[in-house]
């Protein structure tokens, strides 16, 4: 009977070996990083899940995705509602509306008719009413700026917009005047460039 000798096995021979980082968790931060937040808190929360059941590395790196691609989310989700916003508060409204309504200055368009007329000074908001009733102004016209013009400053603006403004001889006769709302320099930096003339009839 042959003898052979007892086999030698080195320290740890039997631990399981390692296995590698998780893919979902590596790309959860690589997409975080980038800035695609929805993407990254998908990612991340699959490289969670799948570290846990598979036993793989990058938990660590799965979680602060997750942490990173909510909070880019949730500015992502800010940001559209402002955007969103603001093209609601500047889209143009309808030469008649059916009903009145607050709307801000820079969606009047001629034809619109007005139930007030604000005081002198920056205009914001105003009351738009159907013109078929009770009205105490107008818009009858309006003037274009350049879209690659240079801000004028405020008088000559002024000047620019009231220049563009005429009334017949018949709202003269009756003794209408004509009112001019140019750009200020706050709504020019938001991309204002038209003026407006509006006609306001006489009391009573």
């Amino acid at each position: 009977m042959t003898a052979y000798p007892e086999p030698h096995y080195a320290p740890g021979w039997d631990r399981p070996a390692r296995r590698g980082t998780d893919g979902f968790a590596v790309a959860s931060i690589v997409t975080a990083l980038l800035g695609l937040g929805p993407l990254a808190l998908g990612l991340g929360i699959t490289g969670t899940i799948t570290t846990r059941r598979r036993g793989t590395a990058g938990r660590g790196v799965a979680i602060a995705a997750v942490v990173l691609g909510a909070l880019e989310t949730v500015a992502l989700l800010v940001g559209v509602a402002l955007l969103g916003t603001s093209w609601l508060q500047s889209r143009p409204l309808p030469a008649d509306v059916a009903e009145p309504r607050t709307a801000h200055a820079v969606q009047l368009v001629v034809g619109n008719c007005l139930a007030d007329l604000p005081p002198d000074g920056d205009v914001d908001t105003v009351r738009v009413v159907p013109c078929d009733g009770p009205h105490t102004a107008r818009v009858a016209s309006s003037y274009a700026f350049s879209a690659d013009a240079i801000w004028p400053g405020q008088g000559d603006a002024d000047a620019l917009v009231a220049r563009s403004c005429v009334l017949t001889a018949d709202e003269q006769a009756v003794g209408r005047v004509v009112v001019t709302w140019a750009p200020t320099e706050q709504s020019w930096d938001r991309g204002d460039r038209t003026g407006l003339c509006v006609v306001v009839t006489p009391a009573g």
